[in-house]
């Protein structure tokens, strides 16, 4: 794949590349710069005091969550499987509806600044906090590095450097914005980088349709995009489908990343709010890399036998376009990529970071700052010692894992009275061996492994497994159901009164 890549890198000009990723960069450090100005407290670093409105919270949700796996990846998987990759942007996007129905609202209403907080809160038990702690630390790691493994592939075939240089500066610029500012100056960033991200894929694929259309090209290869051109020779299993349908759902609702962002809110009633407004930014988002993957796949169908299939949208516009207009065009893809990088590694390394500073710092803005780089340090280590899978499948993976940790406990212990700490603990572990068990197996089979898909798609047992766990240990537990349950319960499930304080009218 690396001399795939090499050759691609000679189709774009160095000085495009260089310039898009230094003026996102740049813009990054300095909207950073910005939020320094207005954090002071351990609040504004945590979650921004609580005074993030709906419309500002949104986008810089839409701003973190939409990552390499939904910027390069999911037209990548378009361009290799067709139609069947179409449950990746349905299931990140529907995975929205879950957190809006069952999450959003009570997660903020708890109080807490991280998930462990909501662990040892609702539960009373110092241990359910330690090991929801290291499933969330193994989550956002596990996350973070197919971003920096997308860093590699973007500035490889746009400036020609070697894979270490896109990872490093990832998370120098990431680093850099978080210390300095916390979640508050995250905020600021997250939410320019949405708009960016999605400016920088709407504009090229309308300048290539209209440019297609205006030549008499074949758009869609003479027949329906759906079915001429996504069509595939082999047949998805039903296994696979239903299985990595569960995991974009269910995996959603445990992404520490995300659901920090719902601590941000004033209250349950703009929580809400906000998850139905990134619902809106999320499905418009989505309709452009699936463009983009049915453009590939008949402008661009030798990147799949290359195995350069994420470099799709980094790669079409100049197919299309010569000269100026083909550079100016990729310069913006390229822009929007490493916004994609920059914008969710940030999220994960403020999530982490509040969790680890929590655990090992005491919780000041100093440790705060230390647990920042830790947490960007260590995939930065494992990134640079793995060689880059499919974005999409990778962190189709991470969703897996997710969906059957953290996700049973959220969701048990908000709408469950009686859930104990022994039942928590043991539905997680159980999940986390099973899951990471699978995961591991698929990894050290290599191409062996696709031929087990329930071993590659764990989700569909992993996950019930995870939940059943949860409630038979609780049930034959039940005496150690905390005396706080109701009380606690009772808070999440009740709606505050309507603040009129001014606190949710500024970002």
């Amino acid at each position: 794949m690396t001399e795939a890549l090499g050759s691609r890198a000679l189709e774009l000009s160095p000085a495009v590349g260089y310039s898009a990723l230094a003026l996102v960069a740049l813009s990054t450090v300095l909207i950073g710069i910005y939020g320094l100005r207005i954090s002071r407290t351990t609040g504004d670093f945590y979650v921004a005091s609580r005074t993030v409105r709906p419309w500002w919270n949104a986008s810089a949700i839409g701003g973190e969550y939409l990552s390499a796996a939904s910027f390069l990846g999911v037209a990548g998987l378009i361009l290799i499987s067709g139609v069947d990759a179409l449950w990746f942007p349905i299931g990140y996007t529907a995975g929205y509806l879950m957190l809006l129905l069952f999450v959003a609202a009570p997660l903020r209403r708890s109080g807490a600044y991280t998930i462990p907080d909501f662990a040892q809160a609702r539960l009373d038990s110092l241990p359910v906090r330690r090991v929801t702690s290291m499933l969330v630390v193994v989550v956002g790691w596990l996350y973070i590095v197919p971003q920096l493994h997308g860093a590699a592939l973007t500035v490889r075939i746009t400036t020609g450097l070697p894979n270490w240089v896109g990872p490093l500066a990832v998370v120098v610029v990431v680093t850099l914005s978080v210390v300095t500012g916390g979640m508050r100056s995250i905020t600021f960033v997250q939410a320019f980088q949405y708009w960016l991200k999605l400016t920088a894929l709407a504009i090229p694929v309308v300048f290539i349709l209209v440019r297609l259309g205006s030549d008499g090209a074949p758009v869609t290869g003479g027949g329906s995009a759906f079915t001429a051109d996504l069509n595939t020779t082999a047949d998805a299993s039903l296994y696979g489908t239903i299985s990595l349908v569960i995991a974009l759902l269910f995996g959603t609702l445990g992404l520490p990343h995300i659901l920090v962002r719902f601590y941000t809110n004033p209250d349950g009633a703009s929580a809400r709010r906000t998850t139905l407004i990134v619902l809106g930014l999320l499905s418009v988002f989505y309709l452009f890399p699936t463009v983009y993957g049915i453009l590939g796949r008949i402008h661009t169908p030798e990147l799949a036998a290359e195995g350069a299939a994420d470099a799709t949208v980094l790669l079409l516009p100049g197919r299309i376009f010569d000269g100026t207009a083909g550079d100016l065009l990729s310069a913006l893809v390229t822009a929007g990529a490493f916004a994609a990088f920059l914008s969710t590694t940030s999220g994960l390394v403020v999530s982490l970071a509040g969790v680890v500073s929590q655990e090992f710092f005491q919780g000041s803005v100093r440790g705060f700052r230390r647990a920042a780089l830790l947490s960007a340090l260590v995939p930065l280590v494992v990134a640079l010692l793995t060689d880059s899978l499919a974005l999409a499948g990778s962190v189709g993976s991470v969703f897996a894992f997710t969906a059957s940790t953290i996700c049973p406990l959220l969701l048990l212990g908000i709408w469950w009275r009686g859930l104990t700490d022994a039942g928590a603990i043991a539905g997680m572990l159980v999940g986390a061996v099973l899951c990471g068990g699978a995961i591991a197996a698929t990894a050290l089979l290599g191409d062996g492994g696709n031929h087990w898909v329930w071993l590659g798609q764990p989700a569909l047992w992993s996950v019930p497994t995870a939940f059943v766990t949860m409630v038979l240990v609780s049930r034959a537990t039940s005496g150690r159901r905390p005396a706080s349950a109701s009380r606690v319960l009772a808070r999440l499930h009740t709606p505050e009164p309507r603040r009129s304080d001014g606190a949710d009218r500024h970002p």
